[in-house]
C-alpha cells in the first residue's frame, strides 16, 4: 500500500485535499493512505512514506525536504490545489509513483 503525505505551514489547508484524494482512491480501488502534515512535523514521518506532496505555501522548501526524506517530493499543481482537486492530484501522484 502506497503512503502518499501532503505537507502544507501547518498541515490544515492540506486536510481536506488529503480527504479529497484518500475518497477519490477509495472509489477508483487504489490502495493508499493520504494524510497530511505541518512542515514542521517533517522528522515524524514513517520512513516507508512513498511519495511528499507540497501545498504552494512550502513549496519553496523542496531542496530541504528532499535532504531529509528518501521518497520524491513534488509539488502539487497551483491550479488542482486552488480546486481542492483530489482525483487530479491522485492522478498526479499515481504518475510520479508509476501505478
Amino acid at each position: 500500500m502506497k503512503k502518499i503525505v501532503l505537507i502544507c505551514g501547518s498541515g490544515m489547508s492540506t486536510s481536506l485535499l488529503a480527504a479529497r484524494m484518500q475518497d477519490a482512491a477509495d472509489e477508483s480501488g487504489y490502495p493508499c493512505r493520504v494524510s497530511a502534515f505541518a512542515a514542521s512535523d517533517i522528522a515524524e514521518l514513517d520512513a516507508d512514506v512513498s511519495l511528499i506532496l507540497l501545498g504552494p505555501q512550502v513549496r519553496f522548501r523542496q531542496k530541504a525536504i528532499e535532504a531529509q526524506v528518501a521518497c520524491p517530493v513534488m509539488p502539487i499543481e497551483f491550479s488542482a490545489y486552488g480546486r481542492m482537486d483530489g482525483a487530479a492530484i491522485l492522478r498526479n501522484a499515481r504518475e510520479v509513483l508509476d501505478d
